[in-house]
């Protein structure tokens, strides 16, 4: 592992019953903790979903996600596993912008992690396209009538490649400002709080900036919440 010190666990069990006893999520703490044992790392929040593995829509890892891009720490799981096949579910994590870890395989983290994920996805992608006899269906027919796909290349390519990179950037920015507009609204949910108020609470929470500074300042918090609005 890199240097790293804090980071955010997903653990995630089938059923309910297993969720009310424990079974399964023990055996998964039990792998993070060892994981991070020995690299002077600690868990800042823990976050355990209770429901089917095919299902894409986990509010537990939403949470998990927003926790870590917020604080701008990678996010853990026990095992591969527990991914799932979910071709959805893993373009969230491709596209959450947040560095994912597995106890399991220590060795695979950064770039080499990212591009395990995008492998799994392509997996998953391909099993979704092999027992999907409608999809089937759809190719040979596109094929018989001459179809091509594709077609979009040279400076249209650039072009449009740099747009969608601009559309990613904005769409990250827009995502975390709204995980720290939450965050704000925790703050000052009892209470009428200034905008200098939170920016110390931000600050005191090891929330990074936008720009990864420690300290926040009133005017970051205004254009944070102008953002998100």
């Amino acid at each position: 592992m890199n240097s790293n010190t804090f980071f955010v666990a997903y653990y995630r069990v089938s059923t309910a019953k297993q969720g009310a006893s424990g079974l399964g999520v023990e055996a998964q703490r039990t792998a993070v903790e060892s994981y991070l044992k020995g690299d002077n790392s600690r868990l800042i929040a823990e976050y355990t979903e209770i429901e089917s593995g095919r299902r894409s829509d986990r509010p537990e890892l939403d949470r998990a996600l927003a926790t870590a891009r917020l604080h701008r720490t990678p996010l853990v799981v026990a095992k591969v596993d527990r991914l799932t096949r979910s071709v959805s579910f893993l373009s969230t994590l491709l596209e959450a912008g947040v560095d994912v870890r597995f106890a399991d395989l220590p060795a695979i983290e950064g770039p080499t992690g990212r591009f395990m994920l995008q492998q799994m996805a392509a997996v998953a992608e391909l099993e979704a396209g092999l027992i999907s006899v409608r999809t089937k269906a759809s190719l040979a027919a596109a094929k018989k009538r001459g179809k091509r796909l594709g077609g979009c290349r040279g400076a249209q390519l650039t072009h449009t490649s740099r747009r969608a990179g601009r559309e990613k950037q904005t769409a990250r920015a827009d995502a975390r400002a709204k995980d720290i507009s939450v965050l704000i609204k925790e703050f000052s949910r009892d209470d009428v709080w200034t905008l200098t108020d939170i920016a110390k609470s931000l600050t005191q929470c090891g929330v990074p900036t936008p720009r990864g500074r420690k300290q926040w300042t009133a005017t970051q918090v205004s254009r944070v919440l102008a953002r998100s609005s």
